[in-house]
């Protein structure tokens, strides 16, 4: 069987366990964008959109420390040079932990770049880019962060695109200790986003429009006295909990190389030019990162 088939699958039956627990009503309130933003569907369904007056995003109710978080989106079509796509997690504050995926658009027939971050009390630079080995305007696709005292994975229908381990031991801070909330946006970055500002937004072409469906959480929600509900006896809604301890098996491992030998175009442990005294300590003690 091919791992893009075993992939398949894993999705498909990850997804059916999701679809009762997708409410956007329940679980997530638009923050900006005045009527840019659209539930829809009963909950089942949201559309973000940009123009040339304002983008718009969401966030989820609640706060979280440590969970799997799947989100699956639409991205925007066509010519979407200059747009930024995001699904991300983040606390608030100068010294603030965040997770990142963000979609950079480009122009027609250019493919996608993924852009993944994690910020730990305020600091990132912790960039790896990826291109998508499939379109992802054209159906949707599952994204996927699953976050733990031990590891971050960022995932891509199921498939394993990067990890981040907790490598405090070496001096290397780790989000572990600020509840965050989901976040996702659709704004304009023609300034940096495709070709590095090259390549602007063509307005024309608006409003732009991603879709995003089965938000699905599984974590530690904060509790009313501002602790880790993962910390009492009602830990989660949701029973599977295979989060806390995740391991790529063999085939999870073969997947990630795959994924970061033939689709990263961009690792900050490899830019000698950025880091031309002393590559960041973790990229020394970990392979993937």
């Amino acid at each position: 069987m091919s791992l893009v088939m075993l992939s398949s699958i894993l999705l498909v039956m990850s997804t059916l366990a999701q679809l009762a627990a997708a409410d956007f009503y329940k679980d997530a309130e638009i923050t900006w964008g005045d009527q840019r933003a659209k539930i829809l569907n009963g909950g089942r369904d949201l559309t973000l959109s940009l123009d040339q007056t304002s983008g718009s995003g969401f966030q989820s109710k609640n706060e979280y420390l440590f969970g799997r978080f799947d989100m699956q989106l639409k991205l925007v079509p066509g010519n979407s040079a200059g747009t930024v796509t995001t699904f991300y997690l983040s606390s608030q504050g100068a010294g603030h932990d965040e997770i990142d995926f963000e979609f950079l658009g480009n122009s027609s027939g250019s493919p996608y770049t993924i852009h993944t971050n994690v910020f730990a009390q305020g600091k990132g630079d912790k960039e790896q880019q990826f291109q998508l080995w499939f379109d992802p305007t054209s159906s949707f696709h599952t994204y996927s962060i699953v976050w733990n005292p031990q590891k971050i994975i960022f995932l891509v229908d199921n498939n394993p695109i990067r990890v981040f381990n907790n490598q405090e031991s070496i001096g290397v801070p780790f989000p572990k200790n600020q509840h965050m909330r989901v976040y996702a946006s659709l704004w304009n970055a023609d300034d940096w986003a495709t070709q590095g500002g090259r390549v602007k937004t063509n307005w024309t072409k608006a409003p732009f429009t991603a879709n995003y469906r089965n938000f699905n959480i599984n974590g530690c929600p904060k509790t009313s006295s501002g602790s880790s509900s993962c910390g009492s006896s009602t830990a989660s809604s949701n029973t599977n909990e295979g989060w806390r301890t995740h391991e790529l098996d063999a085939a999870g491992r073969n997947r990630l190389r795959w994924v970061q030998s033939k689709h990263m175009v961009y690792n900050y442990c490899s830019d000698k030019k950025r880091f031309a005294n002393a590559v960041p300590a973790e990229c020394k003690h970990s392979r993937f990162l």
